[in-house]
């Protein structure tokens, strides 16, 4: 069965929960099909913000939402053994049932943060096949073995009267390089592309991953491939790409002190070099966010190819992404009157997508 077309927000794991549930209803109100939380990490303390638990807060959602999906785009098996990504993802079907996702990502940015991975043996591709192995054979609820070059687990089989689900949720595999896209289009319902993603990386992205699903002998129809975006919406045009250049700022800062390696394609992809970007990073460190938009040019903003403006612009964009193709829009969402602004795209744009 062909992939629908899906529109969704993500938001990174970093704001107060009360703020972050209430995004995720007023997205639901607004026709949103997707919810994803992205784990943040505490290099955004430098800025002002605070790094949470993702999945405790998307099980939060999970209990105050009803119809809109709910993912979480991504977490990292570098600092959740498998076995415990599994015992979450319990969680997550208990209050979500088939409306949960399951995205697992090696977060390059996490891993530095946190000295894991840096000159291991084995790289990020084994950790995360060896992770989707694990999580599989225990939600299954059999009797689980499992010794890797990683991970070992041992899981006795579920009771016939223990009173759980046993089935797997859609996994999803992020991933920036060749080789984890192609893996992505080999073991998983499909990949998810990094923030800044263009049309260009798109193109890019789908390439790598229906090459990783014919070598596997998979329909490459059945896989989706979402996209983190950059966006944000008004009325007017100059006021509705505020917020998207402001988040722009964070992320290119980000990548130019952060993930130089990891960045180099996606920047490629949008015609960005570092030393166009370095004033970005530097004026994020001298003045924190708000300066940092202000170094981000028209032209930058342009590379970025944000979904933002007025609604015609926005579904512009999305069409333009959906062409590409891009599966599932994850946009995020910044600038001020966010839940305004999810609730401008539920009326003015979300309908000329509607199946």
């Amino acid at each position: 069965m062909t992939v629908p077309f899906n529109i969704g927000v993500l938001q990174l794991s970093m704001e107060p929960v009360h703020e972050t549930v209430a995004m995720a209803k007023a997205c639901e109100q607004a026709g949103f099909d997707a919810f994803w939380i992205a784990e943040a990490y505490p290099w955004w303390r430098k800025h002002s913000f605070e790094a949470r638990s993702s999945t405790a807060i998307l099980a939060v959602i999970a209990h105050e939402t009803r119809r809109i999906q709910l993912g979480w785009g991504i977490i990292s098996p570098y600092t959740r053994h498998p076995v415990q990504i599994a015992m979450e993802a319990r969680v997550m079907q208990d209050l979500a049932a088939d409306r949960f996702l399951l995205g697992l990502g090696a977060s390059k940015i996490f891993m530095k943060e946190i000295g894991q991975g840096e000159g291991e043996k084995v790289g990020p591709a084994t950790v995360m096949r060896e992770s989707i192995e694990v999580i599989k054979g225990v939600l299954k609820g059999e009797a689980f073995e499992y010794q890797g070059k990683v991970f070992a687990a041992s899981v006795p089989a579920l009771k016939q009267d223990a009173h759980t689900a046993r089935g797997v949720p859609p996994i999803y595999v992020a991933g920036t390089g060749p080789v984890m896209q192609k893996m992505a289009g080999s073991i998983s319902e499909g990949l998810l592309t990094a923030s800044i993603t263009t049309p260009a990386f798109v193109r890019y992205s789908r390439k790598n991953m229906l090459e990783g699903a014919a070598k596997s002998g998979r329909d490459p129809s059945t896989l989706a491939l979402g996209c983190v975006i950059v966006g944000s919406i008004g009325r007017d045009s100059e006021k509705g790409k505020e917020g998207a250049r402001e988040q722009a700022a964070m992320y290119l800062a980000n990548k130019v002190q952060n993930i130089k390696g990891s960045a180099d394609v996606l920047l490629d992809c949008a015609g960005l070099t570092f030393d166009e970007l370095r004033p970005v990073a530097d004026a994020m460190e001298r003045g924190g966010r708000k300066a940092a938009a202000k170094a981000v040019t028209d032209e930058i903003l342009r590379k970025v190819c944000p979904i933002a403006g007025t609604p015609d612009e926005c579904a512009q964009r999305i069409q333009e992404y959906r062409d590409a193709g891009c599966t599932h829009i994850m946009l995020e969402i910044w600038g001020d009157d966010r839940t305004g602004q999810a609730k401008l795209f539920g009326e003015a744009v979300l309908p000329q997508f509607k199946r």
